[in-house]
């Protein structure tokens, strides 16, 4: 969690706590016959809430006497996160069940926020449904069972094939190298002045998503990688990592990126999906495979997105192989340490995440199915154009360590990113103050020289 103001962080507080006031108290062993379940909502995130209200009904109405209370904490990625963290610091307040990325599975685990469920996805008929990788997704560093998956993502190129076209660009583009995307960015800026021609995630109010949806997107199309998962070390001085800085540096000095006012803002994830694509302001966009999910149905649905949007995959930064990158991360829902019935709270989980359920899930919300018998059903096929794609990147797809220190050097490099859209530091000086405070995280002992 980043530093924050002592009134700012009372704030949080005083919100986490009347959430759950609001509710049953929590995971009090006083009450378990009430289950609370906290989770993400925003403007355009609203299918999980949607899924997990006809949960809700299905558990309550199979189990008598049993109450489930859903929390939706509405806030953007970074910020959920901080609540989430604020609400979990005391037993009164932690949730029975939680909403939980994969990324932080293994920080929160360590931390005590979770606890291990093997005893119930063991004994439950649904889990040979889920493959290994669907598995190991919702694993702690004791290699125990902390959450189950929901589905996973990738991420690519949405363009615009009207502007594209008006621009003289090919509507069927497929940038081959880094090289390309920034071409025709600079054409469409010199073309079409009033659209903004790419946005790639780059403040630290974005949160994870300037980490994996823009820097990582970049960094993992070169010949460096983050963390070397063989030697277990993070990696320092690396030519990729300044390079992806680099790339950031350029459109924004350039002009080919939103302005600060967009670009900072911790709501800009929402602008460039509900605004700023379906209103024809942004030609390209680097971003992930839920996007759809939000234009097929909700308040914010956009009929004409399949014949509007065309989409590309990630190029490496010179057309190395393999050819193409993606990033790929996911959810899981997780019992809480402080549930007052465990069995009871998984048991909404299996509720939630049952066949029916989640195909509802993984189709409304444009997920790449990890059950089997979901990721095979021809109507989750047939549901959304997209899916296609977005699976086809599976082959090229990275993860991000998962391990307890990536939420801070994850937060670390946001620092440098955000430095290449205000021009704060060179590409240069961003990777070195980088490099410095991921020794200040990790330690010398954990890292070592790129090469």
């Amino acid at each position: 969690m980043r530093r924050q103001t002592f009134a700012a962080s009372s704030g949080l507080l005083v919100l986490a706590l009347g959430l759950t006031a609001c509710g049953s108290g929590g995971g009090s062993e006083q009450d378990a016959s009430t289950i609370t379940v906290a989770y993400q909502k925003t403007a355009q995130f609203v299918q999980l809430d949607d899924l997990l209200q006809k949960a809700k009904t299905e558990y309550e109405a199979a189990n008598e006497g049993m109450t489930v209370d859903l929390v939706p904490i509405e806030a953007e990625q970074d910020q959920y996160f901080t609540k989430l963290a604020l609400m979990n610091g005391s037993p009164d307040t932690a949730p029975d069940v939680i909403y939980e990325d994969t990324f932080q599975i293994r920080s929160d685990a360590a931390a005590g926020y979770l606890q291990p469920i093997d005893e119930y996805v063991e004994a439950w008929e649904d889990w040979d449904q889920f493959p290994e990788n669907a598995r190991q997704a919702g694993l702690g560093d004791d290699g125990k069972v902390y959450g189950v998956s929901m589905g996973t993502d990738t991420r690519g190129i949405y363009y615009n094939k009207d502007l594209f076209a008006q621009a003289g660009l090919p509507t069927d583009w497929q940038p081959e190298t880094w090289d390309d995307i920034l071409d025709a960015a600079r054409t469409i800026k010199t073309e079409l002045p009033d659209v903004t021609p790419l946005n790639v995630y780059s403040g630290k109010a974005a949160g994870e998503a300037t980490t994996m949806q823009g820097f990582e997107m970049l960094l993992y199309g070169t010949e460096d990688t983050l963390y070397d998962a063989d030697t277990q070390k993070w990696v320092t001085g690396s030519q990729g990592f300044v390079d992806s800085l680099a790339f950031l540096d350029t459109i924004y000095s350039e002009g080919l990126a939103p302005s600060l006012d967009i670009a900072l803002d911790a709501a800009v994830g929402a602008r460039v999906a509900t605004e700023m694509l379906p209103q024809g302001k942004l030609a390209m966009a680097v971003d992930g495979s839920w996007l759809p999910g939000g234009w097929i149905t909700g308040d914010n649905a956009w009929p004409e997105w399949e014949e509007t949007m065309g989409m590309a995959a990630m190029p490496t930064q010179n057309g190395q192989e393999p050819g193409f990158t993606s990033m790929s991360g996911g959810w899981t829902l997780s019992v809480g340490a402080h549930a007052g019935d465990p069995q009871a709270a998984f048991d909404f989980i299996a509720t939630a995440l049952n066949r029916e359920n989640s195909l509802k899930y993984d189709t409304e919300n444009s997920q790449i199915a990890v059950r089997t018998d979901v990721a095979e059903d021809p109507e989750y096929l047939g549901y959304n154009p997209s899916f296609e794609f977005f699976s086809s990147l599976v082959e090229h797809t990275h993860f991000r360590p998962a391990t307890p220190d990536y939420s801070q050097i994850s937060s670390n490099i946001q620092v440098a990113a955000e430095a290449m859209a205000t021009g704060q530091s060179t590409p240069e000086e961003a990777a070195a103050a980088y490099d410095d405070g991921l020794l200040s995280i990790v330690g010398e002992d954990a890292t070592q020289a790129a090469g």
